[in-house]
């Protein structure tokens, strides 16, 4: 496992893992550097197109990408993650502010990144999302009542059992069209999602930050 830590432009709620174990890389996107500032983390590697910022003239770890293209500049790091090994990605700044397509485009390189075999956690205000495809996760509960929410990502997830929660579902199938997965709640120490065939976007709440 090797983790790679992308900082995006987008709202910034603090940092739940801190970067420091070996191998770890550090990616911030475009304005994504000043969350790194605001956390203490200095960046491997800062990439963008530098719409929202000009990258700083004593850092010299600098890709600068053209403004018309069609890689996000956080899609454009989670490739340069990829490029070095990285199998673990977790996201910050990925949500919020007044950019839900930024949002959804990082809900969607989720699965992308579940498809190149690779694991990505996007991290939001006192939530967490990640991807599963053709496959399942465990979910410890961390808050009491806390919420859990699984959308479809694609035409359809067929074979979609949800267990430890207020809604359980058995073979179920989930669809883009209605959200029958939303706003579910974890009772159990740990819930379990899977599906048979199909990707699911899992979100669960965190305890807040100190």
């Amino acid at each position: 496992m090797k983790r790679c830590f992308i900082f995006a432009a987008g709202s910034f709620y603090g940092l739940r893992e801190r970067p420091g174990d070996p191998g770890d890389f550090v990616i911030a996107a475009d304005a994504g550097y000043r969350a790194c500032l605001e956390a203490r983390v200095r960046p491997d590697l800062l990439i963008g197109d530098f719409d929202s910022m000009e990258p700083p003239a004593d850092f010299a770890q600098v890709r600068r990408l053209p403004v018309e293209k069609d890689d996000t500049d956080t899609l454009a790091a989670i490739r340069a993650g990829l490029e070095e090994g990285c199998t673990d990605f977790l996201i910050y700044g990925g949500t919020g502010g007044k950019r839900l397509d930024h949002t959804l485009a990082n809900l969607q390189s989720l699965l992308f990144l579940r498809r190149r075999g690779c694991l990505g956690f996007l991290f939001g205000d006192d939530f967490l999302w990640t991807v599963i495809e053709n496959g399942e996760i465990r979910v410890t509960k961390t808050v009491e009542w806390g919420l859990l929410s699984v959308f479809c990502l694609g035409d359809r997830a067929e074979g979609v059992d949800e267990t430890g929660v207020q809604y359980t579902l058995e073979n179920a199938v989930l669809t883009p069209d209605f959200p029958l997965g939303v706003s579910n709640h974890i009772l159990e120490p740990e819930a379990r999602v899977s599906v048979r065939k199909g990707a699911l976007a899992v979100g669960w709440e965190l305890p807040p930050l100190d």
